[in-house]
């Protein structure tokens, strides 16, 4: 009668590379844990943290992906300890990526309607583009970030007639920003920046509407300090406003940076939110919109209410521009 064996000294070798395969799942699970906890546990303080957290707070969303494989490594690994790690920081990113800010409606008459179209048309290459896409759109306001001097040329020469109105940095390269509106502005100081940030109020139909171009310094490395005090600036005249305002441009940061969300602590909505699109990414355009970040916004005092807010891909820029309809409501 044949009797079956095993080498023992097969069976150890098995359980020896099983005991290493998991042994190294679990590493890399700790490993993908340890730089999701980093940006998740700046976010849970309310900090914006150094580089490069500010820039991986950006992309929050997508951190379910690395939280999502280091969960299937502790699985493999039979690691359960790091499981609930793991099922924790998909409980917090859920909860965080919930939208952020008030959403509630004026109760107020309606007194004014105005369209609003932001656009950063990146150093200029994309002003053609944009001057179609404004006769398409016709909004009553234009927000132009990245406007050199070619675009502030093109913008006279082609929309003058339509937007006689404009308050405008001239500069080359980024530093260049440019307001344009159909309604009558009177000059404001505008927010100190790196880049142009301009300032004017509107008679929107006999109620005087405050509107400020955003564009401050991106969270670069080693600018982070420079991003956070333009914010702040940014933060400061919104909060010092007290008629209606509209604050619109590419701000270089999003509703989980909390440099951002103090903006949104004055009081101001963001009007992509309130139209259901807070998540929409506008940067980069390349992989819009199955990656990105939302960047740029409108945001509005109190006073208003948003309607049919919409993205639009241009060709020559990295950012895609936004376009919403504001209703101004009486108090």
């Amino acid at each position: 009668m044949d009797t079956a064996t095993t080498d023992p000294t097969v069976t150890g070798e098995g359980a020896g590379r099983a005991g290493r395969r998991r042994r190294f799942g679990a590493r890399c699970a700790a490993l993908l844990f340890t730089g999701v906890s980093v940006v998740v546990g700046c976010r849970t303080a309310g900090t914006d943290g150094v580089t490069p957290v500010p820039q991986l707070l950006a992309f929050l969303p997508w951190l379910l992906v690395p939280t999502a494989a280091g969960l299937l490594f502790t699985l493999r690994a039979r690691w359960w300890t790091g499981a609930v790690w793991g099922v924790l920081l998909l409980a917090l990113l859920a909860w965080f990526i919930e939208p952020y800010g008030r959403t509630d409606t004026p109760s107020g008459p309606p007194v004014a309607e105005l369209r609003v179209l932001t656009s950063n048309v990146e150093f200029g290459q994309a002003t053609e583009a944009l001057i179609d896409a404004v006769r398409r759109e016709e909004p009553d306001v234009v927000f132009v970030q990245e406007c050199e001097y070619g675009c502030d040329a093109a913008l006279k020469r082609e929309l003058a007639d339509a937007y006689p109105h404009r308050e405008a940095v001239e500069g080359g390269g980024s530093e260049g920003s440019v307001v344009l509106s159909r309604f009558p502005l009177r000059a404001e100081d505008g927010v100190p920046g790196t880049m142009g940030m301009p300032a004017a109020v509107a008679d929107v139909d006999g109620h005087a509407v405050r509107l400020q171009l955003a564009h401050p310094m991106p969270p670069l490395p080693g600018r982070v300090g420079l991003w956070r005090r333009e914010l702040g600036r940014l933060r400061d005249a919104a909060a010092a406003s007290d008629i209606p305002t509209v604050l619109a441009g590419d701000f270089n940061a999003s509703q989980d940076h909390a440099a951002f969300r103090r903006l949104l602590d004055t009081g101001l909505r963001d009007a992509a939110r309130l139209d259901g699109a807070d998540r929409t990414p506008t940067w980069p355009s390349r992989t819009a919109p199955a990656l990105g970040a939302q960047i740029d916004h409108v945001l509005v005092s109190e006073d208003f209410a948003a309607d049919r807010a919409r993205f639009l891909a241009l060709p020559d820029t990295d950012h895609r521009a936004l376009v919403v309809d504001l209703t101004l409501h009486a108090p």
